[in-house]
């Protein structure tokens, strides 16, 4: 079943990669970089690329879903960053975009960390978990507070935020619907029979509340950063957090981890994050912007000068 649960979760990352890429072009198209409201929301359900990466992203969720629901959280999360790679190559062709060393380097990094932890991970997992009462009810408050602290920073410096904030976000959140989605179907599935009358409200109610803020931070990322850099931090964010729930709350692995696995596992995360950092410091879009930035500074030093 886990093999399986890995095919289904490399066939979502393609759709999902193909589905953020288009809409994250349509955003920019229609935000020109400025934050999105609840207008320019109105005029992209009614673009046809941005619908059509809707519903590509919501074929991909599906077979995430099915991923989750096979397999565990520590294995199947990592794969997204498979989405990373189709991701960026798409949009660069999009956009007109050379990808220069740093971003190459960048993007090797991500999968590689990802790729080594996945199969560092498949052969110390427990396949069969049964998630408690307390530990969904864990997992529910977790996100509360995560909610508190994000709608917080929104209302005090809403201004002030950039992409960042919004990947970080969203990536945080997606890991809590990642988590919720494998707690629910389990309990849609359980041998018992009692399919919907397993699930719990509170349940029901975090997973939306996630899954739809987390779409807003989605797209105001797609509106102020390019759609590779987006997916590079859901890719590697949603997957930690989501990877750290289910070891911390869940104990999705084995009790016998070899010390030498975990050390690579811990090595594996880090060299994936770092990857994330560098790709949102060269990316030629990131890059270009910096220096438009500079530009516009200079001029703007040369005017007060002649005055």
């Amino acid at each position: 079943m886990m093999w399986v649960a890995i095919a289904c979760a490399v066939a979502g990352a393609f759709f999902l990669a193909f589905g953020a890429q288009r809409q994250g072009s349509a955003v920019q198209a229609n935000t020109g970089g400025l934050a999105l409201g609840g207008n320019g929301f109105l005029r992209l359900l009614r673009n046809p690329r941005w619908v059509l990466g809707l519903l590509l992203l919501g074929a991909g969720t599906a077979l995430n879903v099915v991923a989750l629901t096979l397999g565990t959280l520590v294995v199947i999360q990592p794969i997204g960053a498979i989405a990373l790679v189709i991701t960026t190559i798409v949009n660069a062709k999009d956009q007109g975009i050379r990808l220069n060393r740093g971003t190459v380097v960048s993007i090797s990094l991500c999968v590689t960390g990802s790729g080594v932890f996945v199969l560092l991970a498949v052969n110390v997992v427990r396949e069969n978990t049964h998630v408690t009462v307390v530990e969904e009810l864990t997992v529910v408050l977790l996100l509360a507070v995560v909610v508190g602290i994000l709608g917080s920073c929104m209302v005090l410096f809403k201004h002030r935020l950039k992409a960042f904030f919004y990947i970080l976000g969203a990536g945080v959140l997606f890991g809590f619907v990642a988590v919720l989605t494998r707690i629910i179907s389990k309990q849609l599935f359980d041998p018992n029979g009692l399919f919907l009358l397993n699930l719990q409200w509170y349940s029901i109610l975090a997973i939306a509340t996630a899954a739809g803020l987390g779409s807003w931070f989605v797209q105001n990322a797609y509106s102020s950063g390019p759609p590779d850099l987006v997916i590079a931090g859901l890719t590697v964010i949603d997957p930690m957090v989501g990877i750290a729930i289910g070891i911390s709350i869940l104990g999705e692995l084995r009790p016998d981890v070899p010390a030498v696995v975990a050390i690579g596992m811990v090595g594996a995360a880090l060299l994936a994050i770092v990857g994330v950092v560098a790709l949102s410091r060269h990316h030629p879009d990131v890059v270009k912007k910096r220096d438009e930035a500079r530009s516009d500074r200079r001029k703007g030093s040369r005017k007060t000068v002649k005055r």
